[in-house]
């Protein structure tokens, strides 16, 4: 039952994108297609939770008893680094195509604050004990991805019906559109906020 309202409280009620406002740049970038938007998410799920896994062991086995917690923000972008580039090498390999429609922007989840915000969320202290165990870590890493590939693909739905449409205003064109439909979405998705 706690894995269960964790999902719902990260997909729907404190989604990542939604309350904090970050992976914003992928979110407009990626999100013209859905085959896109489809391959990121499942890119930015995977480098979420692995990098929060490795973050969270990291810290908790080697830097904790080694007392060199400050270490922490630079080891972790080492890590995410590291993932990102293992996933452009495997789809480089594996489904070009899919390699070829993210172009820039599967480099930038390296610098999506997403995966970075995830990862020093789960080595989160209070009071000097920790909030998450390794087993309550997994499941918010990866339901903090889901959320994010919800948002991601509803958003490219929405953006392609959008972008097909000829009777828009044409100052709507482009960003304008896109920010005013994340405005929304955020409104839409506050209606979820009594659930839990």
């Amino acid at each position: 039952m706690q894995f269960i309202l964790m999902g719902i409280g990260a997909i729907l009620i404190n989604n990542i994108i939604l309350t904090r406002f970050l992976g914003i740049c992928p979110l407009l970038g990626v999100s013209k297609s859905n085959s896109s938007a489809i391959g990121m998410s499942l890119a930015v799920i995977f480098v979420v939770t692995m990098s929060a896994i490795l973050s969270y062991s990291l810290y908790m086995y080697v830097l904790v008893p080694l007392k060199i917690e400050y270490l922490r923000l630079v080891s972790f972008i080492l890590i995410i680094a590291s993932f990102v580039q293992f996933v452009e090498m495997f789809l480089k390999r594996f489904i070009p195509a899919l390699y070829k429609s993210l172009g820039i922007y599967l480099p930038l989840i390296t610098t999506n604050c997403v995966v970075l915000a995830v990862s020093l969320d789960v080595v989160a202290t209070n009071g000097g004990v920790p909030v998450y165990n390794f087993l309550n870590m997994v499941g918010y890493a990866f339901f903090s991805g889901v959320g994010y590939a919800v948002i991601l693909i509803v958003f490219s739905f929405i953006q392609e019906r959008l972008i097909n449409n000829k009777n828009m205003p044409k100052s709507f064109h482009g960003s304008g559109i896109a920010l005013i439909t994340i405005g929304l979405l955020v409104m839409a998705f506050l209606g979820f906020s009594g659930m839990i």
